[in-house]
């Protein structure tokens, strides 16, 4: 029944969704039966500590996210990420001490419940981060498994006497952690002890709290640290039968989600550095980020050529099944997209650009659709999200201090009703994406190209078909429609009015993208 109701309200909302803004070049709308349930394929990360305060206590909360269902509304997206949102004796929530609650400063479990209702009567799906490949130290799970008599103890992954307690985990640190004389694995910190997922308990409960979330109205899951589940030292990094044992545990987890929601959606967080290294996880989950991609699209932004994006690009057509990608700039762990560009506003929009029209579901982070810069440490990665020219104005979290400078026109007041902004950019491409589905659907081939300043590739859905061109450089470009390409013949999309064909001939201005048919 979810299901039924999320389509009809989706159905619902189209009206306001084809109203986007910025659409330079449209075609007039059709009546086939795409138009109504028009999607963008987009989702929206958000961490709720910075999000928006509702109760004045100066953290985000889940009220928060419901009051700003609205905005995400009109940006187009259609699916929101929560970042942890279970007791946590951490601010960002990745060591959970209650996994079938709600951290008290973020809410209850009444709005969890009032946020997903809302979410789905805008036609805008939920999935929550679910941390299972550790607890917190300060789980009573973990709490009870240091004695050795409890069952508990079997939980989680004990040293024993041939273990290499020197010996270093797959994200470079410690992977034992000494407590009196036993030694447990943690392949992050000693604040997060490993699951042992060889224990059958230790399945049957995580089974159990992703149906339990499941029925709360969650839409899926966001899976962190996915490949770590059986993951755990530097020396397995390759290994085959250590994937073959995360796979096996991810279909099965997958299966049991399945059984409880046909149409739950499981992303994985798959950091791996080439798209043949992501192949496998498809399948056994839905989709997994793309990491490789992330990089080469930033790089190619920054540079003002494309590198290896194409070649890149190529690989990914092999590799990913069609559709089923999930291309990204930067998450809560990277550099924000804006400062990796050194704070280049045409270089962000260039790589908002690649990224939105590319074809599978396009993940923004918070802010993002602002300009908001952020370098590390982490938590000035996730500052809060500027709603008001001033820090100070109503909602506004101040869960920390800001780091990165922004000016006051990194703000939603100061966008929102500018045709020229950055959020306005964003918002005409997501509205691109829910114009031509084959934007988010179509199979990817690339072209050869040999101006190294034009980003090309051609998409492909049955009978419909799209030349995506970005001209990356600050100075205007042509592009030869012969051969192959010749049938391309009409601007169909464009961010720039001055973008036209002659004499076989596409005309880009600088930093400008078409969408051709």
């Amino acid at each position: 029944m979810k299901q039924h109701r999320f389509i009809l309200s989706l159905a619902t909302a189209c009206v306001a969704l084809l109203c986007g803004v910025g659409n330079l070049h449209a075609a007039a709308p059709s009546d086939t039966p795409e138009r109504p349930a028009a999607r963008s394929g987009v989702w929206y990360e958000i961490f709720v500590r910075a999000w928006y305060d509702t109760d004045g206590d100066g953290i985000g909360d889940l009220d928060g996210v419901t009051a700003k269902l609205d905005y995400l509304k009109s940006l187009g997206v259609d699916g929101i990420w929560l970042m942890p949102i279970n007791p946590s004796p951490s601010y960002h929530g990745y060591d959970v001490t209650d996994y079938r609650q709600i951290h008290p400063q973020y809410g209850t479990l009444a709005d969890f419940r009032q946020l997903t209702d809302a979410a789905h009567a805008r036609g805008i799906r939920v999935i929550m981060d679910l941390v299972v490949n550790h607890t917190s130290d300060q789980h009573p799970w973990f709490l009870a498994a240091r004695d050795p008599a409890d069952p508990h103890h079997a939980w989680y992954t004990w040293a024993g006497p041939r273990a290499q307690l020197a010996a270093t985990s797959a994200t470079g640190g410690p992977a034992w952690h000494a407590l009196g004389k036993q030694h447990y694995l943690g392949t992050f910190t000693g604040a997060m002890p490993d699951l042992d997922f060889d224990t059958p308990a230790v399945r049957e409960a995580i089974d159990d709290i992703g149906r339990y979330w499941l029925a709360q109205g969650a839409d899926g899951f966001r899976l962190d640290a996915a490949q770590h589940v059986y993951y755990d030292f530097a020396t397995q990094t390759d290994d085959p039968a250590v994937l073959r044992k995360n796979l096996q545990w991810w279909t099965s987890f997958h299966q049991a989600m399945k059984q409880a929601d046909p149409d739950v959606y499981l992303i994985g967080e798959v950091t791996r550095e080439q798209p043949s290294e992501l192949e496998p996880w498809f399948g056994p989950l839905d989709a997994v980020f793309d990491f490789p991609l992330a990089s080469q699209l930033i790089a190619s932004a920054r540079e003002e050529r494309t590198g290896t994006l194409g070649a890149l690009l190529g690989r990914i057509a092999a590799a990913i099944p069609t559709g089923q990608d999930a291309p990204f700039l930067s998450n809560h762990d990277q550099e924000r997209v804006m400062s990796q560009l050194d704070g280049h506003a045409q270089h962000m929009r260039t790589a908002a650009a690649m990224l939105l029209t590319l074809p599978g579901e396009a993940f923004i982070y918070y802010g993002e659709e602002l300009g908001m810069r952020g370098t590390k440490p982490d938590p000035d990665l996730r500052e809060p999200m500027r709603w008001h020219r001033k820090r100070s104005g109503t909602g506004e979290s101040r869960w920390k201090r800001f780091s990165a400078g922004d000016s006051a026109e990194v703000s939603v007041d100061a966008q929102q009703d500018d045709a020229h902004s950055l959020l306005a950019w964003y918002r005409m491409l997501i509205d691109w994406r829910r114009e031509l589905p084959v934007l988010r659907k179509g199979a990817l081939s690339v072209p050869e190209v040999t101006n190294p300043h034009l980003a090309v590739w051609e998409l492909s859905d049955g009978g419909d078909h799209a030349l995506v061109v970005h001209n990356l450089s600050h100075q205007a470009q042509t592009l030869s429609l012969a051969g192959a390409l010749a049938r391309f013949n009409q601007v169909h999309l464009t961010s720039q009015p001055d973008a036209r064909i002659v004499a076989g001939q596409l005309h880009l201005p600088a930093y400008a993208s078409a969408v051709l048919e």
